[in-house]
Formats: structure tokens, C-alpha cells, sequence
């Protein structure tokens, strides 16, 4: 049961792992909500964030390739998977750790993506591909925001982001040639899930001047 009164969906083991979605979103995660920093998702949130100055100082003292680096990377990155977990178990949704998931994935990302363009651990190309994919995301996701637009995580997000993140820790573990084929395949998904956000994007827009 929610703050609010609303029932919560059962628990299964598929909603526990996140491979189910279905449903609206918490109350507690939702723009009119209150922030509720006091929680366990947000506490690890926390630390995930403090980390990523951290990997970066012991990245660069090593001149890249790294496994201390790669260790906190990935510590951070399968800490999102580990609040996501806390907050279904604890029911402690909240505003804040809505907005601070996808801040401190986007930090982790261009880190990651800084430390390989330094050292040139993988193709600048594909790490300027994914720049500009994180740039867009940025701009168009702000401008949708101002519009009323509500863009949810697609699935194509979500496995695409998994491959990219990966490629940059093989990258950083000094495994360039697998890191290469698995940043490419996580660039290929992140670009169709893109597309699929600016669909939706338009679907609404267009659906919101129809009506008026």
C-alpha cells in the first residue's frame, strides 16, 4: 500500500528483478510529489554518486586501463540496479530518486566516456557517437519537459544501456577489441530507443493539438 492509499502490485519475482514494468508509475515519483531524500534507494544513490569522482581520480593516475577503476565502475552501474531492487522491496519510492537514477547513469556514462577519449582506449568515434546521443537526449528530453511530455524508459533503453556501459568497463579492464563490439551493439540499441523517444514525443504533442 502506498503513501497515498493506492495498493501496490504484487511482488513477483519478475517485478522484484525489473523485467516487469507494468502499471503506472509510484504516486511517490510522480512531478507534484514531494522529494523523500530520507530513504535506502537514495542512500545508495548517494554513494553511487560519491564514487564517480573517485573512479575518475584512480583512472587517471593509472593512465586508463585500470582494474581498481573498473571495479568502482562497476560498482556504481550495478548499484542502479541495486536501489531499483530496494525500492520495490522497502516500497521507499520517492521524487528524488527519480530524478537522481538517471543523473548519476548520464555522470557515469561521461566518465567513462572521458577517461576512454583520454587514453584512447576504444574508437573516438563511437565514444563521439555516444556523446552526441547523450547530448540529444539531454536538450530534446528538456524541451520535452517544458511541453508537458511524459517520456518513460523504453526497452531499447534499457538493454541498450547495459552493452555501452559495458563496453566502457571492458575498455577500462584494458579489453579493447570486445569492448569496441560491445560499445557498437549498445549504440545500436540506444539509437533505435532514441528514435522510439521522439516518437513518442510527437505521438503526444500531435495528440495534445488535436484535442485543443
Amino acid at each position: 500500500m502506498s503513501e497515498n492509499g493506492e495498493k501496490r502490485p504484487r511482488l513477483t519475482f519478475r517485478r522484484f528483478a525489473g523485467l516487469d514494468r507494468s502499471g503506472p508509475p509510484p504516486p511517490e515519483t510522480l512531478p507534484d510529489a514531494p522529494l523523500r531524500p530520507w530513504t535506502i534507494p537514495n542512500a545508495i544513490g548517494l554513494v553511487r554518486l560519491l564514487l564517480i569522482p573517485a573512479f575518475v581520480a584512480v583512472a587517471w593516475n593509472a593512465e586508463g586501463a585500470s582494474l581498481t577503476a573498473a571495479a568502482i565502475y562497476a560498482v556504481v552501474a550495478w548499484g542502479d540496479y541495486a536501489d531499483g531492487i530496494a525500492a520495490r522491496v522497502t516500497g521507499q519510492y520517492s521524487r528524488l530518486g527519480a530524478m537522481l537514477d538517471p543523473v548519476i547513469d548520464r555522470l557515469l556514462v561521461i566518465s567513462g566516456v572521458i577517461v576512454c577519449w583520454r587514453f584512447d582506449l576504444v574508437p573516438i568515434p563511437l565514444l563521439a557517437l555516444l556523446v552526441a546521443r547523450e547530448a540529444l537526449m539531454l536538450v530534446g528530453g528538456s524541451y520535452a519537459l517544458r511541453r508537458g511530455v511524459r517520456l518513460e524508459i523504453n526497452w531499447w533503453g534499457r538493454w541498450g544501456v547495459w552493452p555501452a556501459m559495458g563496453g566502457l568497463f571492458l575498455a577500462i579492464c584494458g579489453a579493447p577489441v570486445p569492448a569496441t563490439i560491445l560499445l557498437a551493439i549498445g549504440l545500436i540499441l540506444l539509437v533505435i530507443a532514441t528514435g522510439a523517444y521522439f516518437q513518442s514525443a510527437r505521438r503526444q504533442l500531435t495528440g495534445r493539438t488535436a484535442s485543443t
